[in-house]
Order: structure tokens, then sequence, then C-alpha cells
């Protein structure tokens, strides 16, 4: 058999972009803070002791970090605390936001979509890769459906040899 064979890529000849949601995930240390561990018998707010709490927070702990700040605690905190906190980490964090990991990581993906330029998907044909390593919030995906709906010609979800058709334009 002297017959030549040419190995060919279909997904690239079709034109279709594949676009993995994971690749907009924000990379740096995400770190927690919870509020029990400034109050008194982790229970009560003293305003003197949780100044100087916060004021004893080594600030390059948190250096170009992401920061949830949460309260495990059965306690009431007044606002003012979350202001204090964030005042004192913000010159060195990423982002501080309140509630939990998973809080942080759907802000942080509704900024990466919101910032992300999809003007290289206008008019294509476009899959969003279904499987991943990294965990991303649905809401996400929610996100992702409202920009790119407007701009391409269609939507998939899924992988290239088993896709699910979402939308046509």
């Amino acid at each position: 058999m002297s017959e030549e064979f040419e190995i060919r890529n279909k997904v690239t000849e079709s034109g279709l972009i594949n676009f993995d949601l994971t690749d907009l995930v924000p990379k740096g240390a995400r770190k927690g803070i919870d509020l029990k561990d400034f109050l008194f018998m982790e229970m009560i707010l003293k305003e003197k002791d949780f100044r100087e709490k916060v004021a004893a927070i080594d600030i390059e702990e948190y250096r170009n970090t992401y920061v949830y700040i949460y309260n495990s605690a059965d306690a009431i905190v007044p606002l003012w605390a979350y202001f204090l906190i964030t005042a004192k980490l913000t010159p060195v964090t990423k982002k501080i936001v309140f509630g939990n990991q998973d809080d942080l990581e759907v802000i942080l993906m509704h900024n990466a979509i919101q910032t992300y330029d999809f003007e290289e998907m206008r008019g294509k044909r476009v899959l969003v890769k279904g499987c991943s390593d990294k965990e991303i919030p649905e809401n996400a995906y929610i996100e992702l459906v409202e920009q790119l709906q407007p701009i391409v010609k269609s939507l998939m979800f899924g992988e290239a040899c088993s896709n699910v058709p979402i939308l046509k334009n």
C-alpha cells in the first residue's frame, strides 16, 4: 500500500471555536477570614479588641490573594467591622468579598466574563467545553450565554464529538 493518507482535523476545518471557561478563572490563592476569630469568646465584638486584632493582621499573608470574609459565629457583627478589615487588606489583595469561597468564585467569574473580549467569536460557531478539572460556578455558564447569544452564529455545549446545541442565530 503506497497510498498517502492525509490527516485532517475536521473540527479545525469546521470553523468551530472551542471555548474553555476555565481559561477565565483568575489565578491566585484564595484565603478566608472568619470574623469569629476577632470576637471576644467568639460571640461579642468589643471595638477596642477588634481594632487591635485587625491592626495585628500581617497583610503580607494576603498579598496578591483573593479574600473572602465570613462569620461562622452566631453573632451579630456591625457593618463597620467589615469596613475595617477591608480597609486593612485592600492595598495588597486582588479582591475582597463578603461570603464563603463559593461566593468569591461567583464574583470572580462574573468579573472575568464581564471584562473578557468575546469579539473574536462574533458570527462564529462556538462550542463551550463541558468537562473540566476545575469547578466552575453554574452562574458563569448563564452569564456566558448572555454574552455570547447576541454575537455568535451558533452555540453548543459539550465536546466536539458529542455536544448539545444551545442556539442558532
